[in-house]
């Protein structure tokens, strides 16, 4: 890291600790009171040179080079809050439509959505099929004269109750290989027969915004298309590339805001003639997670830089997303552990933290898919002659 990211990454530590945590409970509840305080802490977060640092400067952004961004946004993974706070909840929508939208849609949807004044959401799993496997997909779309018309029923369109747009995945060349049967649509919430079923509440909370819609005839005009006909699937892909490595820098922050509370929390409780610093199990909880934590540091950053330099890193980033997952929660669930029963309710943010650490090995792929692609494409080196050397693969 250059001297200018480390000051960086100073200056965002503190920006979340003090300006963040504190209302992080506001700010996740929403409502009036919760909007009113993200924008004001929002309006602080540009006015401190901190807002979108990982997006380019000509869509609004802070223009920070990816391996910087990398080690911003480790600290950023902190406080999910922060997300918001700081303008980088866009970055995969913000990352797909600048590299396929056109310049209407550009100036109707990506400026904004940077600028923080609209929200993005992504239409594209579904309840009647395996979300890990998008060729499956049965929303369609075709196009009627000038317009497309659109029949979908998605679930886990995250932050669709907020969004102004939701950018529908649909078959539109069904006739195509599996994978090119499928086009990415931009769908304004308020079009006539966009429905919101409901925020899908999730491990006892509706706080995550996981939206069931429900799209019949929707009528959008075909200037609404993302890119080319049948794209949809490579379109998708490169939004959830990046994404599974923002999830995996994001949970260092989570995991090491565990661990200090874990170590700060042994430090100072006295159960049974000593501290619980002195004793061993406790011990080994700390010398585990600071282990973890640096393996899943140091895997993330490798596959960061294989991505920054233009190489094949797909194993690399699965690697991340299945080790990253389970280190998050196991650190997640000693801290809580340590804290007892205080662990468990919300006077501490490690409960939430739990369960939004069990989603990890969901979204963005299961762990099983990227387990098998693991091991997949290391056989096929083996099985042309070659053995895996993971410096060069």
């Amino acid at each position: 890291m250059s001297e200018i990211v480390i000051e960086l990454r100073h200056k965002v530590r503190a920006f979340i600790d003090e300006k963040v945590i504190p209302e992080e409970t506001v700010i996740e509840e929403g409502g009036i009171e919760g909007e009113r305080v993200l924008k004001e802490i929002q309006d602080e977060a540009k006015q401190a040179g901190l807002w979108a640092l990982g997006l380019p400067k000509d869509i609004g952004g802070g223009g920070l080079k990816f391996m910087d961004y990398v080690y911003i946004n480790e600290i950023v993974g902190r406080s999910e809050a922060a997300m918001f706070v700081l303008g980088t909840h866009t970055a995969q929508d913000s990352t797909m439509l600048n590299m396929f939208g056109t310049r209407e849609q550009k100036d109707r949807w990506l400026y904004p959505m940077v600028r923080g004044d609209i929200f993005p959401s992504v239409g594209l799993t579904e309840p009647e099929v395996a979300g890990s496997d998008p060729t499956l997909i049965q929303s369609t779309a075709y196009l009627d004269g000038d317009e497309w018309v659109i029949n979908a029923h998605k679930w886990f369109t995250t932050g669709a109750n907020k969004a102004a747009f939701t950018t529908m995945f649909c078959v539109t060349e069904p006739d195509a290989d599996r994978h090119h049967r499928a086009s990415m649509i931009i769908v304004p919430t308020d079009t006539p027969g966009y429905e919101l079923v409901r925020v899908v509440p999730t491990m006892g909370h509706s706080s995550g915004n996981h939206c069931e819609i429900r799209l019949t005839n929707v009528r959008v005009p075909k200037e609404n298309l993302l890119g080319e006909r049948g794209h949809g699937f490579v379109i998708a892909q490169k939004r959830l590339g990046p994404g599974r490595i923002y999830h995996s820098m994001r949970w260092l922050g989570q995991a090491q805001r565990a661990f200090d509370l874990m170590c700060e929390r042994a430090l100072t409780r006295f159960a049974h003639g000593s501290l619980l610093s002195d004793k061993q199990m406790i011990q080994k909880f700390i010398a585990d997670s600071a282990t973890e934590i640096q393996s899943a540091r140091l895997l993330t950053f490798e596959a960061a830089r294989k991505i920054d330099r233009g190489e094949d890193a797909r194993v690399d980033i699965a690697m991340i997303k299945v080790y990253g997952a389970k280190v998050l929660h196991d650190v997640i669930d000693r801290a809580i552990q340590v804290h007892g029963a205080l662990g468990v309710t919300s006077d501490t943010p490690l409960e939430k933290m739990y369960r939004d650490a069990r989603y990890a090995r969901i979204y963005d792929g299961p762990d099983e898919v990227h387990t098998a692609s693991i091991a997949r494409r290391i056989l096929k080196q083996y099985k042309q002659g070659e053995s895996w050397d993971p410096a060069n693969f």
